[in-house]
């Protein structure tokens, strides 16, 4: 049973999470062989403030330094 763990910074819409759920299940299922009933996808927001890129705070959009 393939088990997706999906971590993106929040603010994502319900509609957006229906559609990336069904596409990854559904691509999931082809390349695996499996049931699309066995496929599972946690989807895990992380707020802006607690996510770095190349050592810089993403913040409210704008890039942070951490020191």
């Amino acid at each position: 049973m393939p088990i997706i763990r999906l971590e993106m910074l929040s603010g994502r819409t319900p509609e957006q999470k229906v559609a990336l759920a069904e596409a990854l299940t559904r691509e999931t299922a082809r390349i695996a062989e499996c049931a699309p009933k066995d496929v599972q996808i946690v989807f895990a927001e992380v707020a802006p403030t607690n996510w770095a890129v190349g050592g810089r705070i993403v913040g409210n959009g704008v890039a942070q330094s951490t020191s």
